[in-house]
C-alpha cells in the first residue's frame, strides 16, 4: 500500500514538473510576481495597494488590493511595458505628475486589466470597465502579450493605478484642466495614483481570498525572489497534498 501511494505522488509531482527544477517543460511553468503598490504623493494621494500574478504559457490569474483611493470613481489599472521599469517619484517640487509625466520611467500600456472584455492596450482608457470604488479587490485571468511576459520575466513591467482628486471636490472635474492621454477626460481621471514594479513572488502562485496589504502571510515582501525559492514553494505544496492524499487514503482503507 504505501509503495502504491508512494509511487502515484511521485508520478504526479513529476506529470507537473515540480520535482526537480528546470524539470518542467517551458510550455508548463509557472512564474508569480508581486508588486507593491506606493502613492503617487505629489497627487494627494495617501492610499496604497498590492498586486500578484502568476503567469503559465501567455495566460495571467491576476489579483489586485488597493485602499484608500477616491471613492464613487473608476480607476483605471494598467500594466506598464518597454521601459525603465520604475515608478515616477513620489513627491514633485514642480507640482502633480500627470498622465504622460511618468512614462519614460513606467513605459507604454502592455495590458489593461478592466473588470470584463478587452483587456488589450486600445481598452486603457475605458473607464466604464474598471473598478469604481476606493477600495477593491480585483480578480481576473486573460491572456497577456508575449512582450508583457518578457517584461515580467526581466523586471520592468509595472503596474499603474490611475485617478486622482488633486483639488479635493470629491470627483473627477474639469478645473485642473484635461487629461494629455485622451482630451474628452479630466485630467484628475488619468493622473498616477499608485505605482509598483513587479518582481519575482515569494509564496507560490496567487493568493486566495482578499489580499492583505498590511501584513501577514500574504503582505507584500521584499525585492528578490529566485527560481530556487519559487520550486521550494512549489515542492512545499505538493508535500502538503501527499499528506492530504495519504490521509484520504488511510480513512478509506480503515
Amino acid at each position: 500500500m504505501r509503495k502504491t501511494l508512494l509511487t502515484a505522488l511521485a508520478a504526479s509531482a513529476a506529470g507537473i514538473g515540480l520535482l526537480t527544477p528546470g524539470s518542467a517543460s517551458a510550455a508548463a511553468e509557472t512564474w508569480s510576481y508581486q508588486a507593491a503598490l506606493n502613492p503617487v504623493t505629489a497627487n494627494q494621494v495617501s492610499g496604497n495597494g498590492a498586486s500578484w500574478i502568476s503567469v503559465t504559457g501567455n495566460t495571467a490569474e491576476i489579483q489586485i488590493q488597493v485602499n484608500g483611493l477616491l471613492d464613487g470613481a473608476p480607476h483605471a489599472q494598467t500594466i506598464r511595458i518597454d521601459a525603465q521599469g520604475s515608478c515616477p517619484a513620489q513627491a514633485e517640487p514642480s507640482g502633480p505628475i500627470s498622465g504622460t509625466d511618468g512614462q519614460p520611467l513606467h513605459g507604454a500600456v502592455g495590458a489593461a486589466l478592466t473588470t470584463d472584455g478587452d483587456s488589450s492596450p486600445a481598452a486603457a482608457l475605458a473607464l466604464s470597465q474598471f473598478p469604481a470604488a476606493g477600495s477593491y479587490t480585483y480578480s481576473r485571468t486573460i491572456d497577456l502579450d508575449q512582450q508583457v511576459v518578457a517584461a515580467l520575466r526581466n523586471g520592468t513591467a509595472v503596474l499603474l493605478v490611475q485617478g486622482v482628486d488633486l483639488n479635493g471636490t470629491g470627483s473627477y472635474d474639469a478645473v485642473p484642466g484635461a487629461s494629455e492621454l485622451d482630451p474628452t477626460l479630466p485630467a484628475e481621471a488619468t493622473d498616477p495614483a499608485l505605482c509598483g514594479t513587479f518582481e519575482p513572488m515569494q509564496m507560490a502562485g496567487v493568493p486566495a481570498g482578499p489580499a492583505d496589504t498590511g501584513g501577514g502571510s500574504m503582505a507584500i515582501q521584499g525585492a528578490g525572489g529566485t527560481d530556487s525559492a519559487i520550486a521550494g514553494a512549489a515542492v512545499a505544496l505538493i508535500i502538503s497534498g501527499a499528506a492530504t492524499f495519504v490521509r484520504r487514503a488511510r480513512r478509506t482503507a480503515g
